[in-house]
């Protein structure tokens, strides 16, 4: 079936209340966090009932929704209790839940009735025949393998009427899907269970055996091998993307930090708005990468969309030279009369260094630190202490929630 071209929504990550907050204000129109159960997170800040009524609370007034994830693969005694969650999601206000466990997909829909479900991409829907066999269990959405192609997402998009999540930014899995046991191998922690201890991600020397003797295939003057993937971006692919009919634009990174998920959100959020606004006349914006490579922490790549990636294409083997930058600070107020901004340091700074400030709709500006003030007036070279407060002379307005970052 043919859909009609609609405009999806940024969906993006948030791994605390403060992290749903910013995602919101930097363009997401929707977040997807997770609960102190039955996800894939162990480690990110995750939501307590309390701070996931804060959290709606905020999303709704402004128009956005929010998601959990509850996509653990449930082993025996892993489902106690979760009738009991899903109702309070439900009760709470939550937009849908992300699962990928039939018995979890089963108490909701039993003890949790108005929930709408999610199929998660731990579930490797690759077919619109897959989406039809979860549409009739009930699901609203799903969300696609990542090794999905280009070519098979259009198929699914003209084939079923199901609504189709796809991730376009953030770090990819090595293993099918996440269907990773590397982690319980190193560290005896189940990654399907929400505790990866990222094993891929280590540094690691190669041997082979030869007539009884051992020989390391990593000289030592080589980076050691690493089975870590490059991370996924398709900011240059976004007309593709609304093209193929994909309802919902996904970020990975509830792990990443205040910084990222306000850059990622942002140019998505540009991107999508310029291209539904006007199909025929659609420009990409080189600014728009440049911005995502600000905040990159490996190469970026297309990953299955539109080829099988080679070795190469596909392992970040090697640490190559990436233009990062720092979050320095957080802006808390700004006086218009003297033009001074009150800052909440998160970086080390100091005079003499060019900074940049960006906030929500604003691509930003940059000036060179001039003079800095602490809490007491007293003039200072550097800003050393996390979370200390300064003040400074900014060359442009600023508001609350803008940040500054400087070149690492």
């Amino acid at each position: 079936m043919t859909k009609i071209m609609k405009k999806p929504e940024v969906l993006a990550p948030a791994g605390n209340l403060e992290k749903l907050k910013i995602a919101i204000r930097y363009g997401a129109d929707a977040v997807y966090i997770g609960g102190q159960a039955f996800g894939l997170r162990s480690r990110a800040g995750n939501f307590t009932f309390e701070e996931m009524e804060q959290g709606v609370a905020f999303a709704h007034a402004r128009n956005a929704k929010v998601y959990v994830a509850a996509n653990m693969v449930a082993h025996a005694g892993d489902t106690e209790g979760a009738g009991e969650f899903f109702r309070a999601l439900r009760d709470i206000g939550i937009d849908a839940v992300i699962v990928s466990d039939p018995a979890l997909i089963s108490i909701c829909f039993a003890d949790a009735p108005g929930l709408p479900v999610h199929l998660s991409t731990q579930a490797s829907a690759t077919n619109y025949k897959t989406l039809e066999f979860w549409k009739k269990q009930g699901l609203e959405r799903v969300v696609l393998a990542r090794e999905v192609s280009m070519q098979e997402i259009q198929e699914i998009g003209e084939k079923t009427d199901v609504e189709m999540e796809a991730f376009i930014h953030g770090a990819m899995c090595i293993s099918y899907s996440g269907r990773c046991t590397l982690s319980n191998h190193m560290a005896n922690r189940d990654a399907n269970r929400g505790g990866c201890a990222q094993s891929c991600r280590w540094k690691y020397d190669l041997f082979e055996i030869d007539n009884g003797v051992s020989k390391n295939l990593v000289d030592s003057d080589e980076e050691p091998f690493s089975m870590s993937a490059v991370d996924l971006s398709m900011i240059k692919y976004i007309p593709d993307m609304v093209d193929a009919g994909v309802d919902s634009l996904k970020i990975e990174g509830r792990m990443k930090s205040i910084h990222y998920v306000s850059t990622v959100a942002s140019v998505y959020r540009r991107a999508v708005d310029a291209y539904c606004a006007d199909p025929e006349n659609y420009v990409f914006d080189p600014a728009w990468e440049e911005e995502l490579w600000k905040v990159a922490q490996r190469e970026l790549s297309t990953g299955f969309f539109y080829k099988e990636p080679t070795e190469d294409e596909q392992l970040f083997g090697k640490t190559r030279k990436i233009p990062q930058y720092a979050f320095a600070a957080q802006v808390l107020e700004y006086d218009e009369e003297t033009k001074i901004a009150t800052l909440q340091q998160r970086n080390n700074f100091g005079v003499g260094e060019e900074i940049e400030f960006y906030g929500p709709g604003d691509t930003g500006f940059k000036q060179v630190v001039e003079v800095l003030w602490n809490e007491d007036g007293e003039e200072i070279d550097r800003a050393p202490n996390a979370m200390m407060t300064i003040k400074m002379p900014v060359d442009k307005p600023v508001k609350p929630f803008y940040f500054m970052r400087k070149k690492k």
